[in-house]
């Protein structure tokens, strides 16, 4: 019988999934934007973050030996998107940005 996942490994999936579908919603919003061009490096940003997150989740899931190397990289994304998403007054990147610093701090531990 497979072990449970521990803990810090099942708050980091949720953590990053949480922070997946924030940098999704926030891309596809961004593109709603009066000024999309404006936008651009946000949504760079969340694209590349919300792929980062779904493949750490994958990783961490499978019990990967790769997955805590995936989660310092999963943090740098996560770190600049909240830094970038900051930056504007949006709703939706206001909540992203909080998202995206509470799965840069799981991911840390994670990488740990």
């Amino acid at each position: 019988m497979a072990q449970a996942l521990p803990k810090n490994v099942l708050d980091c999936i949720a953590a990053c999934n949480a922070c997946e579908v924030a940098c999704l919603h926030c891309a596809s919003a961004c593109l709603q934007e009066p000024d999309v061009k404006m936008m651009a490096r946000c949504i760079a940003r969340d694209m590349d973050c919300a792929q980062l997150c779904q493949t750490a989740v994958a990783l961490m899931a499978g019990g990967s030996d790769l997955a805590p190397a995936l989660c310092k990289v999963c943090e740098q994304a996560c770190r600049a998107c909240a830094e970038e998403c900051v930056k504007h007054d949006m709703d939706h990147c206001q909540q992203c940005a909080e998202a995206c610093r509470r799965c840069a701090d799981a991911c840390a531990s994670m990488a740990a």
